[in-house]
């Protein structure tokens, strides 16, 4: 998984980014749309995990991981839908999930915080820079048929991005469009920024953390939503002493720490769900989409296990807790066999057989 995180200049993105990885990139009042992402990868905190390879002892424990990449502040004053640089388009367009970053803090220069407002403006933006891309794709197929070259292929083509442009002009991501699969599939490559998931993480101080209901109740008819004390929570990644680090947290109202909040709700908004792989040789978390067949959950662990899919071992991440087992499992008929359909559940312990 792929998490973006953009957001307007001073709304604290790299504190975030910091505090979801416990990296230490410069914080800066200022934002430069040439400077590079930051980027870093967390791994998926997941007792499940722990308590698997306390069960089986493997020499390797692999958990699941989500790269985190803070863009730089969006600037308004791009016109040319230009924003993001040049080595940042491929990093943006190869995210799963956009998380905008909004401020609920005044900035050191003395704005006042809008965070209404400023989804609004980076969503604007967002979809400014699908219409250019629409636009010059649209010119390009105009000229082409004006040239005489009126294909099938491209009538179809030019439907489809006249029903874009429409989207677009009414103000609306492209995400709410109706598309068949065939013209998803045709459009996929553009990966056009209001076709993916977003999410919002609303970025409060000390003062303001737990506060703000009314405004996240707002911001949630459109949004998943999160609260962070990003300056906060960045400093608690620094310390060494996890007694205090409990302490300050539970002072603030803190349950967990920022990654497993962020992870539990990007799940939630991509429809992800975890099943495991194990044995003595490792222990590993492996992240699906949830409705995802046993073959194509095997090819997410090699593409020759769904070419060669014979059948699925399975049984529920809580069936071995209770038991530490497998013998003990199948004893008792929990130890199932499932064929290439099955839809593999969110816990489920699996064993591909195949053919070579």
């Amino acid at each position: 998984m792929k998490i973006g995180l953009i957001g307007l200049p001073n709304s604290g993105k790299t504190t975030i980014f910091n505090a979801l990885t416990n990296s230490e990139s410069e914080v800066t009042a200022y934002a430069n749309t040439k400077v590079e992402p930051n980027q870093s990868q967390v791994k998926v905190g997941d007792e499940r995990v722990d308590k698997l390879s306390k069960i089986y002892q493997p020499q390797k424990t692999t958990y699941a991981n989500i790269e985190m990449i803070d863009f730089v502040g969006l600037s308004t004053e791009e016109k040319n839908g230009e924003l993001f640089s040049g080595t940042a388009v491929p990093l943006i367009k190869n995210t799963n999930v956009l998380a905008f970053v909004i401020r609920n803090f005044e900035d050191s220069m003395g704005n006042s915080q809008n965070p209404i407002s400023d989804v609004e403006t980076i969503i604007n933006e967002l979809l400014l820079s699908d219409l250019i891309q629409v636009e010059s794709k649209l010119d390009r197929i105009n000229h082409t048929i004006q040239r005489g070259k009126k294909t099938n292929e491209l009538l179809i083509e030019q439907n489809i991005f006249n029903k874009l442009l429409n989207q677009l002009n009414s103000e609306t991501p492209l995400r709410h469009l109706d598309l068949t699969k065939d013209e998803e599939k045709l459009i996929r490559g553009y990966q056009f920024l209001t076709m993916k998931q977003m999410m919002i993480i609303l970025n409060s101080d000390e003062d303001n953390y737990g506060k703000s209901k009314e405004i996240i109740t707002v911001l949630e008819e459109n949004h998943p939503t999160i609260e962070f004390a990003g300056k906060f929570e960045m400093e608690l990644c620094q310390l060494d002493d996890k007694d205090s680090v409990s302490m300050f947290m539970e002072d603030m109202g803190i349950s967990e720490s920022a990654t497993n909040r962020l992870t539990t709700l990007s799940y939630d908004v991509l429809g992800y769900i975890s099943f495991f792989t194990v044995g003595k040789d490792e222990v590993r978390a492996w992240t699906i989409r949830k409705g995802s067949t046993a073959q194509e959950s095997a090819g997410t662990i090699h593409t020759d296990l769904s070419r060669g899919f014979i059948r699925a071992e399975c049984f529920h991440y809580k069936d071995i807790l209770e038991t530490e087992s497998e013998k003990i499992l199948k004893e008792k008929g929990r130890f199932r066999l499932e064929g290439k359909d099955y839809i593999v559940q969110d816990g489920d312990v699996m064993s591909i057989r195949f053919n070579v």
